[in-house]
């Protein structure tokens, strides 16, 4: 289980561009890294244009954006092509991380009830330490909360 000020567990999740993302050869970057639960989505996509129309103020602060959801590495590939996400996304189709995260969760659709990926956002600062957590949120305006918390902190 995740703990606010206490380090993440090291994973590593295949990720576009041909390669593989570890936490720990990422020591000495401030991670965004958000979940979200299918490629090619409404919400999914507003939320990943949204990052992307804001990479600036990420990338100027030291912020590397990273998505995750449990589609194929294949699949992020078109959907990142198709957006023109600027960041990498990762495949967790094992849910792995997303188990370590604690995102899976049953959501109800179309009347069943299903175990799938809650929209989340987590910021990991250069020590791998989570610093904090958005559970649970909508994909509009997200963004922007996630931005204001940074602004606050920097």
């Amino acid at each position: 289980m995740l703990t606010i000020n206490q380090p993440v567990d090291e994973f590593t999740l295949p990720s576009t561009g041909e390669k593989q993302f570890s936490l720990s050869s990422n020591i000495g970057k401030n991670l965004i890294i958000y979940f979200y639960p299918k490629d090619d989505t409404p919400g999914c996509t507003t939320e990943g244009l949204d990052f992307k129309n804001n990479l600036d103020f990420f990338s100027n602060n030291n912020f590397t954006v990273l998505g995750i959801s449990r589609d194929s590495v294949q699949s992020h590939e078109n959907f990142k092509q198709k957006m023109g996400f600027p960041f990498e996304l990762l495949s967790d189709e094992s849910e792995s991380v997303c188990k370590l995260f604690d995102v899976i969760r049953p959501k109800n659709v179309y009347g069943k009830t299903v175990l799938g990926i809650e929209r989340s956002t987590f910021f990991i600062d250069k020590e791998g330490v989570l610093r904090k957590e958005w559970r649970g949120v909508k994909a509009a305006n997200h963004v922007n909360d996630v931005i204001d918390y940074l602004k606050e902190t920097l």
